[in-house]
């Protein structure tokens, strides 16, 4: 039997070899006791790291040196950058080379392996994957896809048949009803010449019976009556109507019919991510017990959108056609009145720090730049047989494009477009199976970015906060606490702020929902609210809250 160990194999000391070991020095490779431990950590003339003996690394495996076959290559030389051995380093070629403990390098190369480990599983591998699993579920849409355009171009041939059937057809009747109309007065000329032939024929024959006669009475009482017939019947005269057949202007025709957008093949570059070290996350800041009110705006209007400008300047829209600039002290910097004389839908103030509204009315987004209103955005008006679409509710993301909500002319559909300026980058409307993401009635459907780039939709008609990633696929719907016992849960505003909460405004119940990235509910802000609307936050997580009835815009810390 090994004389370190018992019949119940307990393990002893390295050193004194008689008490059960509890530590080990990882730099010195050695298993220690509680006394043995103390007097080793005694020795300052070299570094240790003395850990439980559970919580040890394994041993590492010392690799051969290629020029002394019998030695481990036990320390590292910085000069060289690699592991030598004992005899190498006093006495070879590495000899006067600065070296250090091979462990304490192990150790730390270990630890990059580590991070570099952690990281690869934990960020860039998911990463990879949820690329290929965007392009998987692309090539399998495409089918689905392409086979909708298809079906729509049969669907507007389809149509443009018709019409054109439709238009043969009152043609041909027209036809009918002239050639009716026609024979009818050919007929009546007719019928009038046969009667006054029937005439001449009885007038001839009693002239032929008077000659016959050689009766002188007969003959004498006869009255002419060829000058009546010398005038014949009224001829009937019809212009025959011709066909003009219009020349088919191609270009028109294809005009009419529909065209497709562009098609274009892109390859990007791929993002490059941060390292772990790199990636700055926001300080933790901690939820109030008390969210408090501090500082309150009078608007003058009933407020349905507000966007900060600033920590002491926040833009508004409302109930008529002016947007106002307004100091925490109530007073009005600015005000711009929209071009089309109608009230904004929704504000969002840019990157930049101009201001941009969208027009349901004329199906326009706007930007305001130094004062001065440009459309960037004008949206098809009505096409025959096609579908339209007007814009709702507006954002600005962390690239400075623009995410906006938008309803079908018809208010049976919703979606999500993302614009690059005036270029729409991307469509959001259906599920992985199809299903509408939104609802489709006309309701709110306020929107905003959150800092993991998720997609936040609080959907009034659903009565869901509706979030998705940055390719658009569903990731959660919040519908409401399930201990509410109140009014139904009617979310409305909705912004996000540095700790990636989600904020929403419930406006039935006259409370803010704060949520995680995730979804999960974490607390209300109550603060005396009437009729939360339009939410927005500063760069210091104020947030602003837009009360519809009050014309008040209040300023609210929560963090």
């Amino acid at each position: 039997m090994h004389p370190r160990r018992s019949a119940q194999e307990v393990l002893l000391c390295d050193l004194c070899e008689t008490v059960p070991l509890q530590s080990h020095c990882e730099l010195c490779n050695i298993n220690l006791c509680g006394n043995c431990a103390v007097k080793h950590l005694s020795d300052s003339s070299k570094r240790h790291n003395v850990v439980p003996f559970l919580h040890r690394k394994s041993t590492p495996n010392y690799p051969k040196c290629p020029d002394h076959a019998d030695k481990h290559c036990e320390i590292y030389c910085e000069k060289c950058g690699v592991p030598v051995c004992s005899t190498c380093a006093l006495f070879g070629k590495h000899k006067g080379h600065d070296v250090s403990d091979i462990l304490e390098k192990f150790s730390a190369k270990t630890e990059s392996l580590q991070k570099d480990l952690i990281e690869l599983e934990t960020r860039i591998y998911p990463r990879y994957k949820e690329m290929a699993s965007n392009v998987e579920t692309e090539k399998a849409e495409l089918e689905t896809k392409y086979g909708k355009l298809t079906t729509d171009a049969d669907e507007q041939g389809e149509i443009l048949h018709r019409e054109i059937t439709a238009i043969v057809n009152r043609q041909k009747s027209a036809i009918a009803e002239m050639k009716t109309k026609h024979l009818d007065a050919l007929n009546k000329n007719t019928e009038e010449i046969t009667q006054k032939m029937a005439e001449l024929k009885q007038i001839m024959s009693d002239l032929k019976s008077i000659l016959k006669s050689n009766d002188v009475s007969l003959t004498s009482s006869y009255k002419s009556r060829n000058s009546q017939f010398r005038t014949l019947p009224p001829k009937v005269r019809v212009t025959l109507p011709s066909f003009s057949p219009q020349k088919i202007n191609k270009d028109q025709l294809n005009e009419m019919f529909g065209s497709l957008s562009p098609f274009s093949i892109n390859t990007e570059h791929g993002d490059t991510m941060k390292s772990a070290e790199a990636v700055s996350s926001p300080p933790v800041k901690p939820l109030l017990d008390e969210p408090r009110v501090t500082a309150t705006i009078d608007t003058g209007y009933r407020p349905y959108s507000v966007s900060c400008l600033s920590e002491d300047q926040v833009w508004t829209c409302g109930n008529n056609d002016t947007m106002k600039l307004l100091n925490l002290q109530s007073e009005l910097l600015t005000s711009i009145q929209t071009k089309s004389g109608r009230r904004p839908e929704d504000i969002a103030v840019t990157r930049n720090g101009d201001l941009v509204y969208t027009d349901y009315g004329d199906k326009t987004i706007n930007l305001i730049k130094n004062k001065q209103i440009q459309t960037v955005i004008t949206l098809q008006g009505w096409i025959p047989f096609r579908q339209g679409w007007r814009p709702r509710y507006v954002c600005c993301t962390v690239d400075n494009d623009l995410l906006v909500t938008m309803v079908s002319d018809d208010r049976k559909q919703s979606k999500v477009v993302r614009y690059s300026g005036s270029t729409e980058k991307q469509s959001i409307q259906f599920d992985d199976q199809g299903r509408p993401l939104y609802s489709s009635d006309n309701n709110y459907k306020y929107i905003s970015e959150n800092k993991n780039l998720d997609i936040c939709v609080a959907d009034w008609g659903a009565s869901a906060v509706v979030v998705v990633n940055q390719s658009g696929k569903l990731r959660f719907r919040y519908t409401g606490h399930p201990s509410n016992t109140e009014q139904s849960f009617s979310p409305v505003g909705i912004t996000t702020d540095s700790q990636s909460h989600i904020l929403t405004a419930d406006y039935y119940n006259d409370r803010i929902h704060i949520l995680d990235q995730d979804g999960q509910f974490l607390r209300y802000i109550h603060c005396d609210l009437d009729r939360p609307l339009g939410l927005c936050v500063d760069i210091r997580d104020n947030l602003f809250v837009a009360e519809c009835l009050t014309a008040k815009v209040k300023k609210i810390q929560y963090l």
